[in-house]
């Protein structure tokens, strides 16, 4: 190790990063990048417009330069690119939801070494917390797979497939895109009653609700209706321990019909659980909101799905910001 090698920097920036982070959660909070829009306007005209302090606010834009998140020309701010696509409200890409969901997160996040010496959640599930929070999750969650949708679907051959069952689905987000993209396909989400409402509106949204319904459950203590020949759990499995995650994976290959198709889409670490990085975090997380939610390892998925009867288990890697990743079993 050079002496080079041997300093605090990265360490210092490690611990400072969250200045970044409140930085980027004040300026989505405050609506910044949908006031911008098209414009290029002053710290004084964009204080003027949401009754901010002058002073505040100028600091705030100069910080949001200094990070390539907005562009400064003289003394008037603009958006960038990526902040006009992924930051605006006014984007299609919007994905401000999931941002204030991470930053209704931050106070779990600073007693963390509460929850590891207790081994206890230190704040409520998200899906149900109070209404405004639940929203930033449930609208996070549609924001994230509307962008992720597009890339994982057609990696998927359901050609072949007429009904879907997508367990723990929320809005239904990757149901619309399987069956927008197989004509044949219709589906089932099963969620939470309280994302019925968002989820029938998602689904009418995009001309759907003849081919996609909703059902209520309890994914881990509800039964599953009818009969389907593939089966979607989509990032529910983390947010429970293995016994549970067990019980979930065979009630979705038990309503699926012989020959069925079962995907699991996760947060999966490699096999020695040190890694990648997001995965290990985020199985942090899970310590933080639920009792017994964890990451699980791409071997420690495949032997619960081996020892519900699927075979022919293989993984599919994908393009993702998160390391998910979706591995496949026949039953």
């Amino acid at each position: 190790m050079t002496t080079q090698e041997l300093n605090p920097g990265n360490l210092l920036k490690t611990s400072g990063s969250y200045w970044e982070t409140c930085t980027l959660h004040a300026g989505v909070k405050l609506g910044v990048f949908t006031l911008l829009g098209d414009q290029q306007l002053s710290s004084k005209d964009v204080a003027q417009k949401f009754d901010g302090d002058k002073r505040g606010v100028e600091m705030l834009l100069n910080a949001l330069a200094a990070m390539d998140l907005l562009e400064k020309k003289d003394d008037t701010y603009s958006n960038t690119p990526v902040s006009k696509t992924f930051l605006s409200k006014d984007s299609s890409r919007y994905i401000g939801h999931i941002i204030m969901h991470h930053h209704h997160l931050m106070d779990s996040w600073t007693r963390l070494d509460v929850a590891v010496q207790s081994g206890k959640p230190v704040r409520k599930r998200a899906s149900h917390h109070e209404t405004e929070r639940r929203e930033s999750f449930l609208m996070g969650m549609f924001n994230l797979a509307m962008n992720l949708a597009p890339v994982v679907v057609p990696k998927i051959d359901l050609s072949n497939r007429r009904f879907l069952l997508d367990l723990g689905g929320g809005p239904g987000t990757y149901a619309i895109h399987f069956c927008m993209n197989n004509p044949r396909l219709k589906a089932t989400v099963y969620d939470l009653p309280t994302t019925r409402s968002f989820a029938e509106k998602t689904i009418a949204k995009f001309d759907l609700t003849d081919r996609i319904d909703f059902k209520d459950i309890d994914y881990i203590e509800g039964e599953i209706e009818g009969v389907y020949d593939v089966a979607w759990l989509s990032h529910i499995l983390h947010g429970e321990g293995p016994e549970d995650c067990r019980k979930i994976i065979n009630k979705a290959v038990s309503a699926l019909e012989p020959g069925g198709m079962i995907l699991i889409h996760e947060f999966i670490l490699n096999n020695d659980m040190a890694g990648p990085l997001f995965p290990a975090l985020f199985s942090l997380n899970m310590l933080l909101g639920t009792p017994y939610g964890r990451s699980y390892s791409e071997k420690r998925l495949m032997d619960m799905l081996s020892e519900a009867g699927a075979r022919e288990i293989r993984r599919t890697f994908i393009e993702s910001p998160n390391d998910s990743g979706i591995i496949t079993g026949i039953v």
